[in-house]
This record gives C-alpha cells, structure tokens and sequence, in this order.
C-alpha cells in the first residue's frame, strides 16, 4: 500500500457527495472537535473567519492570531471558544513571539490552518528580504508550523492545512530565482510558485511527520466572492486572466462560478477535520474531496496550463519538495528536524 503521496500517487478523489455547493457547516455537520485547539491564521476575515467560526462551534477551542487585533475582535465577536493573538506573518520575530507564548501554555494543537495569504501584490519584501506573497503564502507558514511542532506532536493526533490555490498552476517553483533578482517581476508568477511551494511543503511535511500522528494537507478553496484577497491588484490583471468584459465587468460565466464565504471554507474545514482523512495525507483537495492529479505540463505556456481545477504533478514532486524544505531552513535561518 502507498504510503506517500509523491508524483500524486494518492491524488484519488474519494467521491465524498460533496462538491463546489457543499459549506464549512456541510462538511463539519455531526463532528465535535470539544478538547481540540486550533489555530487559524487570517482567521478573523474571509473563508479564514468561517473557518474559524466553524471550528469553534463545533467546540473547539480556536486562537486567531492576526496583524490587526482590533478588526479581528470585531469581526469575531459573539463566536464562542475564541482566542486572539498578535501576529505579522512577513515579520520573523512576530512569528516567534507568538509562538513562543503558545508553547508556553503547554497545551496539544490538534489544528493548524495555515490560512492567511496575499495575492497579487506590488513588488514589495519582508524584512528577511524575500519576495512578500513567496514570504506570507510560503516561508511564514514553514516558520510558524516549524515552531509549533512540538505542540503538534504532543497532541498525538493532529493535523496541519495549507490553504493553496488553483494558482499554483500558474508557475512550479524557480529555485534558480525565487526572488525575482534576475528576472522581471510578474505577480502572477509569484503567487503561482508560492502557493505550487505551499502543496509541496504539505506534501514533504505530511511524509516527516506522519510517524508521529501528524498528518498535512493543501487545498484550494475555490474562486470567492466578498474577500479582501485581490484588493491591490490593478483592473490589467483580471483582463490578463480573462475574468473581465470589454466594458470592464466581471463576465457573467466569471460571475456564476464564484463561491460564497461559507462554500470557500468548507474544504479547509473538510480537510481538518473528515475522518475519510485519518490514514491518507499529503494530499491537495478541493470541493470537499481530493483534487485529480493533471500530469506534469510545466513546459507548456502559462495560459494553456491553467486548468478549471485538479493539482498539477509538478507542485507534489518528490525531489521539488525535499529540495524546497532545505530552500525553507536556508531562507529562514532554522531547522525545522521532524524527530
């Protein structure tokens, strides 16, 4: 039997009943998550505050660390089992005080959503000096999730989603550039490789850590609607992609496809917490199931690789993901040793 999910070898949808219509309240429906701790990052906007939402009313106990702690009150106001906590994640020493103080509480962490992300971006860097969507999509997550093992591990029995993207077909991951110092920068590509290194570090992760309970997972949450996500990215972009109109608007097709809030959550939700999940991991899931694998086509132009769904080979190959875990410790200036 496979024990592992590289070059896709356990990408086998699962036929679950659910599908792109199926929420976070759908997928959760009957579980009880009471004793369970949870962190969600960008939990208090978007699918990442239903994601939260939905974790906590289903009793577990969920911290939200977030950049602006004020918002993320109000916003979360009234939803019980709620903790939140300060957190920048292209800031290295935010990351490891918040850390520091959860390790401190000595308590187990059952789930790690790694949700918060940005999205066609500036040209811009963290103050490590990494292209910003590779340093939040990517290398905080590596950090964070890193720092926490041990509260993972205790808790013999948990579980660590990604939140990824259809994006990643945009671009596998340029490990002689990945900063975009020798080549013209183009956000697209960026997001495309840091959300292709977030399925390869859940991949890499999952195969680690399973000898110890702890199993990972990327999903991609579908195209939604009413999120902050693309706040900075310029009217071109969306022609680029060909979501818009020659008037300028959103195409009806474009406009159809789109899920609600509660509909983007309810893979990240699914993946945290279905028991279909309990001896499978590693693997990239969408609309409530595991994700087909499309074989690799890295070499074909970038358009023609965009595909309506489905994880491409190259972002769960083997060699990528264990040369993507040495990138992660160099960039990061840690070691992140599963024992």
């Amino acid at each position: 039997m496979t024990q592992h999910n590289y070059q896709g070898a356990l990408q086998h949808p699962l036929r679950t009943g659910f599908d792109a219509t199926s929420t976070a309240d759908d997928v959760i429906s009957g579980i009880d998550l009471s004793g369970r701790t949870a962190i969600v990052t960008g939990g208090n906007t978007g699918i990442g505050l239903e994601t939260a939402r939905s974790l906590a009313v289903a009793g577990a106990t969920v911290i939200v660390p977030a950049r602006d702690v004020q918002k993320a009150a109000k916003n979360l106001e009234g939803i019980p089992n709620i903790e939140i906590e300060a957190i920048d994640m292209m800031d290295p020493w935010s990351i490891e005080g918040f850390t520091t103080k959860f390790l401190s509480s000595q308590r187990p962490l059952h789930l790690l959503i790694n949700n918060a992300g940005i999205m066609w971006v500036p040209f811009r860097h963290d103050r490590r000096g990494i292209e910003s969507q590779l340093a939040t999509n990517f290398i905080g997550q590596f950090h964070l999730t890193a720092k926490l093992w041990p509260a993972l591990r205790m808790a013999n029995g948990a579980r660590v989603v990604n939140v990824s993207s259809l994006g990643h077909h945009l671009s596998p991951f340029n490990f002689e550039d990945p900063n975009f110092e020798y080549r013209s920068y183009e956000t697209l590509i960026a997001y495309g490789q840091s959300k292709t290194a977030s399925n390869l570090f859940a991949l890499e992760l999952d195969n680690r850590a399973k000898k110890h309970h702890v199993r990972a997972y990327s999903v991609h949450p579908g195209s939604i609607g009413g999120t902050e996500l693309a706040r900075e990215a310029p009217p071109e972009l969306f022609h680029q992609m060909g979501f818009l109109d020659e008037e300028g608007s959103l195409r009806a097709d474009v406009l159809a496809a789109l899920k609600n809030i509660p509909q983007g959550a309810a893979t990240t939700v699914w993946a945290a917490t279905s028991p279909a999940l309990d001896q499978i991991g590693g693997v990239y899931c969408e609309d409530g199931d595991i994700a087909e694998l499309i074989p690799d086509d890295s070499n074909m132009p970038t358009k023609a690789r965009i595909h309506e769904n489905g994880v491409m080979e190259y972002s769960l190959d083997e060699k990528a993901a264990k040369r993507l875990w040495r990138f992660a410790e160099t960039m990061t200036g840690m070691r992140f040793d599963i024992q």
